[in-house]
């Protein structure tokens, strides 16, 4: 059986990459032959030896101390979420077990708010599946309907991704999301198969699932392109949804009485309900 995947060591590279020499205060002598800083050059700005850090690296000491994980982050330039994640990929895990995946399902009271609710809305489950979603989200995206999945459409889909004219910003937000969303948790065989499929299909997702960056999912202001009514600025909150494991409630809204409003507005007057073709006239 495959060693559990370091994962401290795999973030630790990465970070280390994206920070050079002259971010971490340290003088450019001569050609290197890595953009970002060196291993010894990380554990001496950490205080640490340099022997230990590549143990760290290699996944052979697995307990560093509260301490060292803080100095780390520090000479790694880690933002908040960085550091939280970092400080959650340390200590001795419990080898996972390729578990089969299980159906996430939707409280029935939140089903019950995204039909009636009155602005666009969706259940985005963990790993960024479309889990429930109302007409008025259809009509923001097409692709906003249950059984999708964010990642591939925005990735994968040229018009999703024509909807965001900052698509680059928009899937560097994305990707810290997900690996926000999913943590430690990367031998389930739901993740394998989405991550490995999406690296094999997408340069961009590669580029971006290599930094590592994190962050927590939540709330922005975003600006879509979209087909029908042009540009449409929204408030797009994202809400933990309590008793599931990691379901947020993504809802669009716009400023009152604006033209984004109207626009909306007019966007849903067109978005008819999902008929259920069992019930549809004969």
């Amino acid at each position: 059986m495959a060693d559990t995947v370091n994962l401290l060591g795999q973030y630790l590279r990465a970070r280390r990459d994206l920070v050079t020499p002259a971010q971490a205060g340290i003088p450019q002598i001569g050609m290197r032959r890595v953009p970002g800083l060196r291993r010894e050059e990380v554990a001496m700005l950490a205080g640490i030896s340099s022997d230990y850090y590549l143990r760290l690296e290699q996944g052979r000491d697995h307990s560093p101390s509260r301490q060292v994980l803080e100095a780390l982050a520090r000479v790694l330039q880690l933002d908040e979420d960085g550091a939280v994640y970092l400080l959650s990929l340390a200590g001795d895990r419990p080898r996972p077990t390729r578990r089969r995946v299980r159906r996430e399902v939707v409280p029935a009271g939140v089903s019950t708010l995204v039909d009636t609710i009155g602005f666009p809305a969706f259940v985005e489950g963990r790993y960024f599946d479309v889990l429930a979603a109302n007409p008025m989200a259809a009509a923001l995206s097409p692709r906003l309907t249950v059984g999708a999945n964010r990642l591939r459409d925005v990735f994968l889909d040229p018009a999703e991704r024509d909807l965001y004219p900052d698509w680059d910003a928009v899937t560097r937000q994305l990707i810290a999301g997900f690996r926000e969303s999913v943590g430690t948790d990367v031998e389930n065989q739901r993740f394998v198969e989405l991550v490995g499929s999406l690296s094999l299909a997408s340069p961009r997702f590669r580029e971006l699932w290599g930094r590592h960056d994190v962050t927590r999912r939540e709330g922005a202001t975003i600006t879509l392109d979209h087909p029908q009514v042009g540009a449409l600025t929204l408030y797009r909150e994202k809400l933990p949804i309590t008793g599931t494991a990691g379901q947020m409630l993504v809802l669009y809204h716009p400023e009152p009485g604006g033209k984004d409003a109207d626009a909306l507005t007019l966007l849903s007057a067109s978005a008819l309900p999902v008929r259920d073709p069992a019930h549809s006239d004969r």
